[in-house]
């Protein structure tokens, strides 16, 4: 697998080694990367919740139409 990176995240992931945190770029990114999976995981089990909570609960009163005004202002 082959990975480009930015100069700043180059710089970063350089900088994170150098300081003794990681032995190396690779572990470096793995770690950025398993944050990143438990982030996502988390964020869509958030919206999971969320979404269950909307099909369980009542009908709203508000048609798309008034959702949408409300939203950019045009009531």
């Amino acid at each position: 697998m082959n990975v480009s990176f930015t100069q700043k995240q180059e710089e970063y992931i350089s900088s994170l080694v150098a300081s003794g945190d990681f032995q190396n770029a690779s572990e470096a990114v793995r770690d950025a990367l398993r944050l990143h999976q438990r982030y996502r995981d988390m964020v869509l089990n958030d919206l999971r919740i969320e979404i269950e909570k909307g099909w369980e609960g009542s009908e709203s009163p508000r048609s798309v139409k008034d959702i949408i005004a409300a939203k950019t202002g045009e009531m």
